[in-house]
């Protein structure tokens, strides 16, 4: 695999668009976009990464040493990211998935308001690593979503979660999907893979396809 290594791309918008092969690796601070229709490929980010990170990416890996901006993922399709510490504001609005399709974004920390805004496919995974004592991401929590799932690990789910959604303490069929998922994280961030795999976990699902129904006058 070609590997690539830029050492000015500070504040720098698009790194990696469309890419389909090959592995960058960025050490100054990215501008927005980074990997935006990210087709395969691999991006790796020794540093923060600002908004937009993944723009509707198809394929491939991007991942993180430190936090991200808001809205990562946004319309996200396919291919994976994975983040060290904290996402911003909206981090995965409008997901979606296809056939084969099935986007996946996991966060080592937590995430700002309006996580999963609107999803309507894919797994976006939250581990809230150093903030055990309260819920992982902030207020409205998976707003109009209609699809995907949400894991969030956790014993303090937050108290605002829409009407149109379960929540539900995640059994050992959920935990076994879960697991590659810590796996690869742990991998890549040199996390201890057994605490976090032992902890509670809660999946957020939609329990209706349309989310906003209550606001229609004949329903």
């Amino acid at each position: 695999m070609n590997k690539r290594k830029n050492a000015s791309l500070l504040g720098k918008r698009y790194l990696g668009c469309g890419n389909e092969k090959g592995t960058i690796e960025v050490h100054e601070t990215p501008g927005n976009a980074l990997g935006a229709y990210l087709d395969g490929g691999r991006i790796r980010v020794f540093c923060n990464a600002q908004d937009a990170t993944g723009d509707t990416m198809n394929a491939g890996e991007i991942l993180i040493h430190g936090s991200v901006g808001d809205a990562a993922g946004y319309a996200m399709r396919g291919g994976a990211i994975y983040v060290q510490g904290d996402t911003g504001y909206r981090c995965g609005i409008h997901m979606k998935e296809y056939q084969d399709k099935k986007p996946v974004i996991v966060v080592g920390g937590c995430c700002g308001s309006f996580l999963g805004e609107y999803q309507a496919g894919g797994v976006i995974l939250v581990l809230g690593i150093g903030a055990e004592d309260r819920p992982p991401v902030g207020n409205f929590c998976a707003a109009g979503m209609h699809g995907g799932i949400i894991y969030l690990r956790t014993e303090h789910l937050p108290a605002d979660l829409p009407g149109q959604i379960t929540a539900k303490r995640a059994g050992r069929e959920e935990l076994t999907k879960i697991a590659p998922l810590v796996r690869r994280f742990c991998r890549e961030f040199g996390e201890e893979e057994e605490a976090l795999l032992s902890s509670c976990y809660y999946a957020l699902t939609p329990n209706t396809r349309n989310p906003y129904r209550q606001l229609y006058v004949n329903n």
